[in-house]
């Protein structure tokens, strides 16, 4: 089976099941190119690179690729080697393990290694991360904030991201979580961004036209702040709870698609007809 040719980035809520039917992953194989796929994983994110690489090559090899490389980045001089380089010339899929998102940012961001990926990843290379390796991909990404609480004005800590989405900000283990408040500050201090979070063992398939779909057994939850009309965000009395108006938000599961560049979901008379079924 060939690489489908129109995907270019597949990013993990976390939590992607290894054990059972480990549907997310074969996804990941099954786009990548199947049987053939040659999967480099990264580990730059995680304190574990030897215990965590294992277990994922474990886990491709048991799915049925080619070949997977495990490859820990540990300094950025690293990821400026040419021989790192030449390593990836015949891989399809890079994928990025979770971990600490600031050390895939800190690491491997403005490298030769980043240069390359970015590069690739609009001819021949799909991307694919979980948990940490999900957030990085934004140009702006969450780095830390308070979970399972009430929006509050500043209590979101965020960074430049790798830069593989534009215009999004991601974040993960999303309902589990509960980082719906979270999600909703760091929107209100970039309201030009979408958010979305991804839900764990869910993903979204993002292709080239900018297209995103649902695949797992979660869901994504999208909140566009680009018609806020008033919020109280700011710097002074951070603590305080935040006041944000006309916020639209979008639940999406499995199949559902959505287009991000003029923001709109997609309902197909598939899906209609799939979830009047399930409710009969």
């Amino acid at each position: 089976m060939a690489k489908e040719e129109n995907i270019r980035l597949i990013i993990i809520g976390g939590g992607e099941d290894k054990r059972a039917d480990k549907k997310i992953l074969k996804e990941v194989v099954h786009l990548s190119g199947g049987e053939k796929t040659k999967i480099a994983v990264i580990t730059t994110a995680t304190n574990y690179p030897l215990e965590v690489g294992e277990e994922y090559k474990r886990i491709f090899y048991d799915l049925g690729v080619s070949k997977v490389d495990t490859i820990n980045i540990a300094s950025r001089k690293e990821a400026n080697q040419k021989q790192l380089l030449r390593s990836l010339d015949d891989i399809d899929c890079v994928f990025f393990v979770g971990g600490d998102q600031l050390r895939i940012s800190s690491i491997l961001g403005g490298t030769e290694f980043h240069h390359y990926i970015q590069k690739h990843l609009e001819d021949r290379l799909i991307i694919a991360g979980t948990s940490a390796g999900a957030s990085m991909m934004s140009e702006v990404m969450v780095v830390e904030g308070d979970d399972e609480d009430a929006p509050r004005k500043c209590t979101v800590s965020m960074a430049p991201g790798m830069g593989f989405l534009k215009e999004v900000i991601i974040d993960q283990h999303f309902n589990q979580r509960g980082r719906i408040g979270r999600l909703l500050g760091a929107v209100a201090q970039n309201p030009y961004t979408l958010g979305i979070g991804i839900d764990e063992d869910t993903a979204i398939v993002v292709d080239t036209s900018n297209e995103i779909q649902v695949v797992g057994s979660g869901v994504i939850t999208i909140v566009d702040g680009k018609n806020i009309k008033y919020t109280n965000i700011s710097e002074q009395y951070p603590d305080e709870p935040l006041a944000i108006t006309n916020v639209n938000v979008h639940i999406l599961p499995k199949g559902y698609r959505y287009n991000l560049v003029n923001r709109k979901a997609i309902i197909d008379d598939v899906n209609t007809k799939e979830t009047e079924e399930d409710h009969r």
